[in-house]
């Protein structure tokens, strides 16, 4: 038997021809990619356009209207992308927090004992879901925010102001002292202030992802047997302790994995920022593109900075999910 597979020539060799393949299929991808690659660089060339990364360092020549980093004309266009960057994640940080919130409500609301609760929390997903981002970004901003009032007429609450200005938070101001918002010469001010670019941006990332989340959170609390319910309802637990203490965490296996997708989903809508006018990465980008025509290289920092985000996001939610499943054992 031993004699006659040997005698097999390599062509008919089932132990070798998935190698062949492999390397026939490797080697065909590899001189496409060169070609492309060959192409590029020759059109870069005869347009002046060869990748180059010294613009960084050159003035960037235009402001930032709402910056959490030092920023001003004169510094270069490294610092500019960076204030992009930073405005960046601050929207999506909050939009995290401020979606797991309200989709975990949600979710929650779902099981409800009273009708009422449990049909509005249906509503609200089936409504959101189903109407597009950047439709719901725009209402937010056009209809709602800025047709605030000003002034004295601004809504206001306890440690709140919001209108047409901007959302003023009370704060601790310097000292350590609490201080809320005050209106001086028409003018609202506080330690706090949200800019109204900011807060619909927030508002539609917020009220769209808590959407899915809720779907997530629902769908991780229907996988809990009804004997858990009932064995924690014959203990005297309430429902709200019943889902804290007993059917919660026995979901979160089946929610942390699904949660990933949306929280990623929530960093990539964050560059529609720029159809509600906050300066994000995407618009700093886009600016800087028009001023340097070095497209190429903008956009390879562009992908590379949210590809960079939303793997950081996978790699958080991984190791969450890991501790999820160790508790369960």
């Amino acid at each position: 038997m031993s004699r006659s597979l040997e005698r097999i020539p390599w062509w008919r060799d089932r132990r070798v021809l998935p190698w062949i393949v492999q390397g026939v299929v490797g080697l065909t991808l590899l001189l496409v990619i060169a070609l492309l690659l060959g192409n590029l660089v020759r059109n870069l060339t005869a347009a002046g356009l060869l990748l180059s990364w010294r613009w960084l360092g050159q003035p960037a020549s235009f402001d930032v209207a709402e910056s959490l980093v030092p920023f001003d004309a004169s510094m270069p266009y490294w610092r500019a992308l960076l204030v992009g960057l930073v405005n960046s994640l601050r929207a999506i940080l909050v939009g995290l927090v401020g979606a797991t919130l309200l989709g975990t409500a949600m979710g929650m609301a779902s099981f409800s004992g009273n009708g009422l609760l449990r049909r509005l929390a249906r509503g609200y997903v089936e409504v959101i879901r189903n109407i597009p981002l950047l439709l719901q970004l725009l209402f937010w901003y056009f209809v709602v925010f800025l047709a605030l009032p000003n002034g004295t007429a601004a809504f206001q609450l306890p440690g709140i102001v919001l209108s047409k200005s901007g959302l003023y938070l009370a704060w601790f101001s310097q000292g350590f002292s609490w201080q809320g918002p005050e209106l001086v010469n028409e003018v609202w001010r506080a330690p706090l202030r949200l800019s109204v670019e900011f807060s619909a941006l927030l508002t539609g990332l917020i009220t769209y992802t808590g959407a899915f989340v809720a779907e997530v959170v629902r769908g991780g609390i229907a996988s809990v047997p009804k004997g858990q319910w009932e064995a924690a309802t014959s203990l005297g637990l309430h429902w709200s302790a019943s889902m804290r203490s007993v059917v919660l965490p026995q979901a979160l296996r089946v929610i942390v994995p699904g949660l990933n997708s949306q929280y990623i989903s929530l960093a990539k809508n964050s560059s529609l920022a720029v159809a509600v006018g906050y300066v994000d990465l995407y618009s700093v980008s886009e600016t800087t593109l028009n001023q340097t025509g070095r497209a190429l290289e903008v956009f390879l920092l562009l992908l590379g900075s949210y590809l960079i985000i939303d793997l950081l996001i996978s790699a958080v939610m991984n190791g969450v999910n890991q501790l999820v499943q160790i508790r369960e054992r």
